[in-house]
């Protein structure tokens, strides 16, 4: 509706296709000199979900920035191709090449890493995760003593990571609508694994950590991934993934990596996202990335 002029968009948005790159750029002007940049892949398990879906979502967030005191905020949300619409190239490490192209396009926008926030729900998360593994690798191997190229971003918002795609720690909670027979298939599909796809992309293993980040246990590798102040994970109490991301960020925690949590007593997964639909009241819709931009402005206003 917004396309074709039916509806009109408080904010500029445009729609960036160029080559295997896909995505949205958000803006409340069209400006290339932006003062924070938000890049952000949504959810779905790698096999639902879509920019345009989160597009009402992207319109707070970056309003909430602008008043936060952003100047010049602006958000990429990255289209990325789900497992199964292309059965030939639809898996794993298709996802990743178009998150680091989306990134690469992210940086020729802004120009300066320490201006980009780094975010994604659920297996967007896990997309955002590995993109942080494969640049820390880069700067590893250039700089095996510990010092970060500058094309690390400033921050990580995670929402309900999906940290590592199995675990004998997920569990069906009464309260969560994730379902662990499902989350396993769509975990096997993304990594090629699937009778039901014409793709069997078995040189992958489902536990290496740039399929499934959760599983890098290595303190060094996360020190030259993490971002320069660090990540901010927000998740429900009540969501399958909470015993992993609890355990995930103790891992960051003792590889010195500053990881802060915000746990929603009695929350679902991704609850930031959910209520926005689910919820009345504004500061109910609000609240979840309320708490996200206050502690993004807290770590990169003036960074």
């Amino acid at each position: 509706m917004l396309r074709h002029g039916y509806l009109k968009s408080p904010v500029h948005w445009r729609e960036v296709d160029r080559g295997d790159l896909h995505g949205l750029w958000i803006a409340e002007v069209d400006t290339s000199d932006p003062d924070i940049v938000v890049y952000y892949a949504h959810g779905g398990g790698f096999s639902m979900g879509s920019t345009y879906f989160y597009l009402e979502f992207l319109i707070v967030w970056l309003t909430l920035l602008k008043r936060a005191g952003f100047r010049r905020p602006a958000i990429f949300a990255l289209e990325y191709t789900l497992v199964g619409t292309l059965p030939n190239d639809a898996c794993y490490p298709t996802q990743l090449n178009q998150a680091i192209a989306g990134y690469e396009y992210v940086l020729s926008m802004v120009r300066d890493p320490s201006k980009i926030c780094v975010g994604g729900d659920s297996a967007g998360a896990t997309l955002i995760l590995s993109l942080l593994l494969y640049l820390g690798k880069i700067g590893q191997e250039k700089h095996p003593r510990g010092a970060k190229e500058s094309y690390m971003p400033s921050m990580a918002v995670l929402i309900s990571p999906w940290t590592a795609l199995t675990s004998s720690l997920y569990k069906n909670t009464r309260s969560d609508f994730l379902d662990v027979s499902n989350l396993d298939r769509y975990a096997h599909q993304y990594a090629g694994y699937d009778s039901t796809l014409s793709v069997t992309n078995h040189s992958v293993s489902i536990k290496d950590p740039l399929v499934s980040p959760g599983n890098c246990t290595s303190f060094s590798w996360w020190r030259h991934a993490a971002p320069s102040k660090g990540f901010f994970v927000a998740y429900g109490e009540e969501e399958v993934f909470a015993p992993e991301i609890q355990k995930f960020v103790g891992l960051l925690t003792k590889a010195g990596v500053v990881a802060t949590t915000s746990r929603t007593k009695g929350g679902i997964h991704a609850w930031p996202v959910a209520s926005l639909f689910l919820s009345q009241a504004d500061e109910d819709r609000h609240r979840g990335l309320r708490g996200i931009v206050e502690e993004t402005s807290n770590r990169m206003q003036n960074c």
